[in-house]
C-alpha cells in the first residue's frame, strides 16, 4: 500500500475541451466572492514547458540552471527537474527544496555570495560542491568547511547603463581575479570556472558579449595557474522574450565559437528564472478600499488624462509590495492590471493609482494608470506575476497567508510534455492530475455578482 509521503502533493486540473485558463479564473473568483474574496494565483504550468522548448530552440547549447529564488514554488521546481534543467540555490532552504525532488548534487549551483559556514557544512555534507565565490574572506571559509569545493569565480560585469543609479556591480574585478584565483591555488581549492553577474534588467547584448570576452582572460589566468577550467556560467537577465534570446545568442554564441569551442570542452551554462516562470502565473486581488483624490495636487508628474477635472481614484487592494508585490521594492514595474468586469467599450476612465493594504507610503504597487471606476469587491488581474512573488509575507500588516496557487495545464501541453519524456508516473510523482470541469453557471455569475 501507498505510504503517506507517496501520496501526491500537488492537484493540477487537466483543462480539456474548449475550456480556458481565463474560465477556471472565472470559477476562482467566483467562489472567493462568495466567501472571504482572498487573492489567489493561477499557474499554468504548460507556460513553463513552451518556455523550455523555446530556450532549447535558441540557446541549445547552452544549459538552463533555473534560479530558485524566483519562484521557489515546488510545482515549479518539480516541473523544470522534469525538463532537465540544473538549479541556482542562495540558501539552505532552497537547497533543501530542490534537493527534495531528486535533483543530482552535479546539477545545483550554491550561488549565495555570503554564505553562513553552517550552511557551507551543509553543502559538502551533501556533495553540492559547485559553489560561487568572489572575495577572500569567502575563498578562507570555504577551503576550511568545504575543502572538496569546486568553486565559479563571480566576474563583475559592465553595467550596461552607467547612468542608471539602480546599477549596481557584484563580483571580482577583471584586476583582482589573478591574486584571488593564486589564494585559491595557495588554499588548496578547485577553481573550475567563471560566473558573470548580470542584471536582471539588462537589455543590452554586448554586456553578454564583454561577460564572454572577460571570462576568457580569466580561464587563460586560472588554466596557467593550474586550474581544469571547465565551466563558463553566463548569468541571467533573461526577460522571457523571444526576440531576446535570439538577440543574446546571435551575440554570445559567435564569441562562445571564437573563445570557447567544443573542441575545448567547456560547458555553457545560464541562469533564467524569470524566463521560465514570470508569464505562467496570474495573480488575482480584490479591491478592498477607494478613495476619491484631488486633482490639484502639485506632485502631479504625469499628464492629465481625464478632462473636465474628473475625478482620480486611489484603490487599495487585498495585496501589496509586502506581499505578492515585493518586487516592487526592488524598482521593478508593476504593469498596470485588468479588470475583471464587463463595461462597455465606449465606458469612462479615470487617472488611478494602486495600493496594498498596509496603509504604508511604501505600499504602493501602480503609481498611474487608466481604469474604469471600480467599486470595493471588484477583481483585479495581473499577469506576468511569476517572478518574486511568491515569498512569505515582509511585515504583518495583514494576517492572510500568501495567496494559494491553482495549477493547471491543458491537454494539448501535457501531451506535448510527455513527448519530452515527461510522465506523471515516473517524473511527476507528486503530481494529482484532475480532469476540470466547466460549471458554466459559475463563470456567468463570476462576471456579474454584486459585491
Amino acid at each position: 500500500m501507498k505510504g503517506i509521503a507517496d501520496e501526491p502533493q500537488y492537484s493540477v486540473d487537466l483543462l480539456e475541451g474548449g475550456t480556458a485558463l481565463c474560465d477556471v479564473i472565472d470559477n476562482h473568483i467566483y467562489e472567493q466572492t462568495l466567501s472571504e474574496k482572498n487573492a489567489f494565483f493561477v499557474a499554468d504550468l504548460g507556460v513553463i514547458m513552451r518556455q523550455h522548448v523555446r530556450w532549447r530552440t535558441h540557446m541549445a547549447q547552452i544549459r538552463p540552471y533555473y534560479a530558485v529564488r524566483c519562484n521557489s514554488s515546488p510545482a515549479v521546481i518539480e516541473v523544470l527537474a522534469a525538463l532537465g534543467t540544473g538549479f541556482i540555490c542562495t540558501n539552505k532552504s532552497e537547497l533543501e527544496l530542490v534537493q527534495s525532488h531528486g535533483i543530482p548534487p552535479e546539477d545545483i549551483i550554491y550561488s549565495g555570495i555570503c554564505k553562513q559556514v553552517s550552511q557551507i557544512k551543509y553543502a559538502a555534507k551533501n556533495g553540492i560542491d559547485l559553489l560561487v565565490c568572489d572575495n577572500e574572506a569567502e575563498l578562507r571559509k570555504i577551503s576550511r568547511c568545504h575543502p572538496n569545493a569546486k568553486l565559479l569565480l563571480q566576474v563583475s560585469t559592465e553595467v550596461s547603463n552607467q547612468d542608471d543609479e539602480m546599477s549596481m556591480t557584484f563580483g571580482c574585478s577583471l584586476k583582482d581575479c589573478r591574486h584571488l584565483l593564486e589564494r585559491a591555488k595557495e588554499l588548496g581549492v578547485q577553481v573550475v570556472g567563471v560566473r558573470s553577474n548580470i542584471s536582471s534588467s539588462c537589455e543590452d547584448d554586448q554586456v553578454y558579449v564583454h561577460a564572454v570576452s572577460d571570462a576568457r582572460c580569466v580561464f587563460d589566468m586560472g588554466e596557467e595557474i593550474g586550474f581544469n577550467m571547465k565551466i563558463l556560467d553566463i548569468g541571467g537577465g533573461f526577460s522571457g522574450s523571444e526576440s531576446q534570446l535570439q538577440l543574446i545568442n546571435s551575440a554570445v554564441m559567435s564569441m562562445v565559437d571564437l573563445y570557447f569551442p567544443s573542441s575545448t570542452g567547456v560547458s555553457i551554462i545560464a541562469e533564467p528564472g524569470s524566463f521560465f516562470v514570470s508569464s505562467a502565473f496570474t495573480l488575482a486581488v480584490n479591491v478592498i478600499s477607494k478613495e476619491v483624490v484631488a486633482r490639484d495636487r502639485q506632485d502631479q508628474a504625469h499628464d492629465d488624462p481625464s478632462p473636465n477635472d474628473e475625478p482620480e481614484f486611489q484603490y487599495y487592494m487585498n495585496e501589496g509590495v509586502y506581499g505578492s508585490f515585493a518586487s516592487k521594492l526592488s524598482e521593478t514595474l508593476i504593469p498596470a492590471p485588468s479588470v475583471h468586469k464587463n463595461t462597455s467599450l465606449d465606458a469612462p476612465v479615470f487617472s488611478s493609482s494602486l495600493w496594498g493594504p498596509s496603509g504604508d507610503d511604501l505600499d504602493q504597487v501602480v503609481e498611474h494608470c487608466l481604469l474604469p471606476e471600480l467599486n470595493i469587491g471588484d477583481w483585479l488581474m495581473f499577469t506576468q506575476a511569476g517572478a518574486y512573488s511568491m515569498g512569505q509575507p515582509l511585515c504583518a500588516a495583514t494576517d492572510s497567508p500568501p495567496p494559494p496557487v491553482y495549477y493547471v495545464i491543458s491537454s494539448r501541453d501535457w501531451f506535448e510534455m510527455q513527448d519530452t519524456g515527461v510522465t506523471h508516473e515516473t517524473t511527476l510523482k507528486n503530481f494529482s492530475l484532475v480532469p476540470y470541469f466547466l460549471n458554466s453557471c459559475q463563470t456567468e455569475a463570476a462576471l456579474s455578482v454584486p459585491a
